[in-house]
């Protein structure tokens, strides 16, 4: 983890922000014309005697060290490492000050569920069983079937399973469906509704994939009450279903409601079942669901949001990679995230606490405010400078004064980010 964070930092301090850019561009066509009006103040009024060569000269290099951008081509990229700095420490890792300064423009933030809203650690909760299969039995087979997923319900199944597993082999894992593989030579299906479905149309399946009418309002009951249900069969019946249930963490609570009162929309992606992810979607507020994604379905939902504003997709899986790609900017939880979501995404939160988003947004309106503050502040002293060299009043002293004051204090400016007190903490500590 701390190697990740070094070479997160150094990567971000090696990319420029897009005001950094836009200075640098002001500077290099600023510099090159300030340069040329010298030249003329210079020259001209001793050619046209109406000032003599050493008064003329004179202020021609006042003007040229009072135009100096120093302060300007400086402010920028101390303000915006000082803010890359000051998200590290609050373990909030940007990969760039252009995401540091996307920030505070987001507008849609979409989320995915297990993981992101929830712990992504369910637990198993029901186990029902159709036929003569035992309920020790259904469980032994899904464990043993599970030894070959990282999928949070395989961990919830095989920790709920004590005993000694069977050989598994033939494992296929299907993409937001299930999985398949063969045991004691007999082959079995694990996996949702979709996978079911899937089955009935393209294997010579013989127990129909619909449930009877009281298993079904069984399975209705369980998707309505949070759980995520999976179902156990073979070619010739179903077997057993099975529930797990993820629990939300606190911490996501308080940040959909934090980013609310920013006026965020926000979106919830899943590849989870409706009934799930609505209950999901109740218990944190958030209006906009979507279920039963597929990653090609992700993509596709974040397309469209950045067709309507500057897009954020915050996620934890390999299924998420493609969305976080996709969005403006990419969030992964960081800890208990993929490596292929956490090298994918924008920004890592490496706390896993959804409360890290929205300080990641205060820290980007802090650091827009700062960068503003010290381009006009430096700029302002030029203008007026400028003004009182061509007038003849200022002298080499106070243009020494002016451009290195400046510098220091668009510097000094900056660096006060380092010290910035998020709202949350202040309102957490007068509590």
């Amino acid at each position: 983890m701390l190697s990740r964070i070094a070479r997160s930092v150094q990567q971000a301090q090696s990319q420029r922000a897009p005001t950094q850019s836009f200075v640098d561009q002001f500077a290099s066509l600023y510099t090159p014309a300030v340069f040329i009006i010298a030249i003329l103040i210079a020259i001209v009024p001793p050619v046209l005697a109406y000032a003599s060569w050493h008064s003329s000269i004179y202020q021609a290099l006042v003007l040229l060290v009072i135009a100096c951008p120093c302060a300007l081509v400086i402010s920028t990229p101390v303000t915006i490492v000082s803010g890359l700095a000051l998200a590290a420490k609050r373990g909030i890792l940007i990969k760039g000050g252009l995401y540091l300064e996307q920030g505070r423009k987001l507008s849609i933030i979409a989320l995915d569920k297990t993981g992101t809203l929830t712990h992504g650690k369910p637990g198993l909760t029901d186990i029902i069983a159709i036929g003569e299969m035992s309920k020790q039995e259904i469980l032994r087979i899904a464990a043993s079937l599970e030894t070959g997923s990282q999928h949070p319900v395989a961990h919830a199944v095989q920790a709920a399973y004590r005993g000694e597993l069977a050989q598994l082999s033939k494992f296929v894992s299907v993409t937001a469906s299930g999985i398949i593989g063969d045991i004691e030579g007999e082959r079995y299906y694990l996996g949702n509704q979709r996978m079911l479905a899937d089955l009935h149309k393209t294997q010579d399946f013989i127990a129909t994939t619909a449930l009877h009418m009281d298993h079904q309002e069984q399975v209705l009951s369980l998707e309505a009450q949070g759980k995520t249900v999976i179902t156990l069969c073979t070619t010739h019946q179903l077997l057993g279903i099975i529930a797990v249930q993820d629990t939300v963490r606190a911490s996501s609570k308080i940040a959909i409601q934090q980013l609310h009162a920013m006026g965020m929309t926000l979106a919830m992606l899943t590849g989870d079942n409706a009934q799930t992810a609505m209950a999901i979607a109740k218990e944190t507020g958030i209006d906009d669901v979507r279920s039963g994604l597929l990653p090609e379905d992700k993509l596709a939902a974040i397309a469209a949001f950045s067709n309507d504003g500057l897009t954020g997709m915050v996620g934890d899986g390999v299924n998420d990679a493609p969305a976080l790609a996709r969005a403006h900017i990419g969030f992964a939880m960081g800890a208990a995230g993929s490596d292929t979501a956490l090298e994918t995404a924008d920004v890592a939160l490496m706390q896993d606490d959804l409360r890290k988003l929205p300080e990641f947004i205060r820290i980007s309106k802090r650091t827009g405010t700062i960068l503003w503050q010290n381009i006009a502040f430096a700029l302002s002293v030029k203008v007026v400078f400028f003004v009182l060299t061509l007038l003849g009043e200022s002298t080499m002293w106070m243009a020494v004064f002016a451009d290195t004051g400046t510098s220091l204090l668009v510097v000094l400016n900056g660096l006060r980010l380092l010290h910035y007190q998020d709202e949350a903490d202040s309102a957490g500590a007068t509590s």
